[in-house]
């Protein structure tokens, strides 16, 4: 099965613990087959000796330790209260097993939870590392509560179906092998009917499970539907209060919820049968056994005696419970089976944005950031078609346009976040994509629209990305975005947590503390998406004059929306449908009266 071959692959990197458990398990098997064939000579002790004239023993043989053991019991046997001290080193013996089992079966399970816990840690270590490594436009077609529901459902489908199954996968086998020996040696005859019935229980077993990965598939891709719902209704709450959409996000949310009710339901129905139809199988068998094997030993022609029956009987059906737990692992199985491929897929979700072999290091920025004949496609669709234009050190180039022209695709380029389908985009006369592109990124400051915080205190987000800065280089960065005076003003400082996004601050701090980041990192190369044009004017301001401290001596490419703000940039790019439809100064393209003319003007207007 595809799923076990998976899970075998995290299990590879334990062997030790791996072996460990195996032979633990392997000498708790042993003792509780040990305690269950003491059961012979227990019986034909109290039923079936007479004045000694019948001697203790089992066809249950293990070389001399057992001939030696069943001796030394018929020594006891014949000497003065002969009985009663067998029976009590019957008992002593008995629990002396018993206790080694459980004390070996315990240290299993101890060896056990690090293994189980491994995997699960990583394989969800694996799938954040994927999710931080896959491209932007992986994101725009995934939902959110989807992602997060294989961080989080599916792993936990897994952990409890998938993961327990190697318990029995390592435990029951060696008990049932060990079960099997000793029954053959009781009665071979016997033995062979298990050869029929074990076959035609596990395709019963098996039909019924299969059917149960095609729900569970269904009530993790619907857990998934229900987180997106959620994660959507709290990130917008205050449109869904605004406009009174209480009712409308809740009755969405009870749809998909009663949906998710109907197939859980039936997931677990089916899960359900696997405990009643093995024990049904199970008695079925064990009652066979007793009605053949009975009349075999009431017929006085059958090798085995009355304990020896008996002891088989015990041991049987104690086997019955391993086979037990194979077939509800048989269910969990196919349940886990759904979780894990989604996680796979996940995993190896195929990575468009890739490094060559040994790329070329950059530690600075020397001439120009190039586009030549770029052009870019999202599936069928032509995003940006035969751009040319060259970013000089030291110089402002602006994009500007209407929505959907293309801006924000052409500046994400430039660190990679999308690679171009057609032409090249240069630094520094270099292809991009011969760079490292952790040396790449290294050389951007980005500042977007919407502050992007993170639920830690103010210096660490300041901090993002940069190792081990000092608190004066936090501080003068801060200063440096105006954003020194306000923080220095709450209650905890620069170690104040911000909370989810940096809900605890306005929209014009949280700006500036993006700034502040970037400040730090001390680029050669700024991508801003207008940072001021969701902000009152007071805000503005203050962060206007930060960026403008932070695009001093710099090279920017800045994407415009309020195009008052880049009137003394070096070049203005005028995109339309994915083209370049004008390009120059302010004045040049003013005078045009073409298409930057008319945004402008509908922003006077406004």
């Amino acid at each position: 099965m595809k799923s076990l071959r998976i899970i075998f692959q995290y299990i590879r990197r334990y062997p030790k613990l791996v072996s460990l458990y195996f032979f633990l398990n392997l000498l708790a098997s042993f003792f509780s087959l040990v305690s269950l064939a003491l059961l012979g000579p227990f019986l034909t002790l109290i039923f079936g000796v007479q004045g000694g004239e019948q001697m203790l023993g089992s066809r249950f043989r293990l070389g001399n330790i057992t001939n030696n053991f069943y001796a030394y019991l018929n020594e006891l046997i014949t000497s003065d209260a002969g009985k009663i001290k067998a029976l009590g080193f019957l008992c002593l013996i008995v629990v002396f097993a018993i206790i080694l089992k459980n004390l070996f079966l315990y240290f299993a399970l101890y060896v056990l939870t690090p293994i189980r816990n491994s995997i699960i840690n990583d394989m969800r270590t694996e799938m954040f590392r994927k999710i931080l490594h896959l491209p932007i436009g992986y994101f725009s077609d995934q939902r959110k509560g989807d992602i997060m529901s294989r961080l989080t459902n599916d792993l936990q489908d897994v952990e409890y179906s998938t993961i327990s199954f190697l318990e029995t996968f390592f435990r029951e086998p060696i008990t049932i092998i060990l079960y099997l020996i000793a029954m053959v040696q009781l009665s071979p005859e016997l033995s062979l009917f298990l050869l029929i019935f074990l076959p035609i229980a596990g395709l019963v077993i098996g039909r019924i499970g299969r059917s149960l990965k095609k729900v569970s598939t269904r009530v993790q891709e619907k857990l998934g539907d229900i987180l997106t719902t959620i994660e959507e209704t709290l990130g917008g709450i205050r449109v869904v209060k605004g406009f009174n959409a209480e009712d409308h996000q809740l009755r969405r949310f009870v749809s998909e919820n009663e949906k998710l009710l109907e197939i859980k339901n039936k997931a677990i129905r089916r899960r359900d049968l696997a405990s009643p139809v093995s024990e049904t199988l199970g008695i079925l068998a064990v009652c066979t056994v007793l009605y053949y094997g009975g009349r075999l030993v009431l017929g006085h022609n059958f090798a085995l005696t009355g304990p020896d029956f008996l002891t088989y009987i015990a041991i049987f059906t104690q086997i019955i419970n391993p086979l037990k737990s194979f077939s509800s692992a048989s269910y969990n199985i196919q349940r886990g089976a759904a979780s894990i491929e989604r996680i796979q897929s996940l995993i190896h979700e195929q990575e468009t944005i890739k490094e060559i072999e040994n790329p070329k290091p950059i530690k600075s920025f020397e001439t120009s950031i190039e586009f030549r004949n770029v052009s870019f496609s999202y599936g069928d669709k032509q995003v940006l078609s035969d751009i040319n234009f060259t970013v000089k050190k030291g110089t402002t180039v602006a994009l500007v346009g209407s929505s959907g022209s293309g801006k924000s695709t052409l500046a994400d380029m430039v660190p990679r976040f999308h690679d171009v389908t057609g032409g090249e985009l240069l630094i520094d006369g270099i292809n991009i994509k011969e760079y490292s592109i952790k040396d790449l990124r290294n050389l951007m400051g980005i500042v977007t629209q919407e502050p992007i915080l993170f639920n830690e205190t103010i210096a660490n987000n300041i901090a993002l990305g940069v190792d081990h800065p000092s608190l004066q280089s936090i501080e003068d960065a801060a200063r440096v975005a105006n954003a020194h005076t306000f923080i220095v003003n709450k209650e905890q400082g620069y170690h104040t947590n911000i909370g989810e996004r940096g809900s605890k601050l306005s929209g014009g701090e949280r700006q500036r503390v993006t700034i502040a980041r970037a400040v730090l990192k001390n680029p050669p190369i700024l991508i801003l998406d207008e940072a001021t044009s969701s902000l009152d004017t007071e805000s503005e301001r203050l962060v206007q004059d930060a960026l403008n401290h932070l695009m001093e001596d710099r090279t920017s490419l800045v994407i415009a929306h309020r195009l008052s703000t880049v009137r003394h940039a070096d070049e203005i790019i005028v995109l339309s449908k994915g083209k370049i439809a004008e390009r120059g100064k302010h004045e040049e393209l003013i005078a045009l009266r073409g298409l930057y003319y008319r945004l402008v003007e509908l922003q006077e207007v406004k």
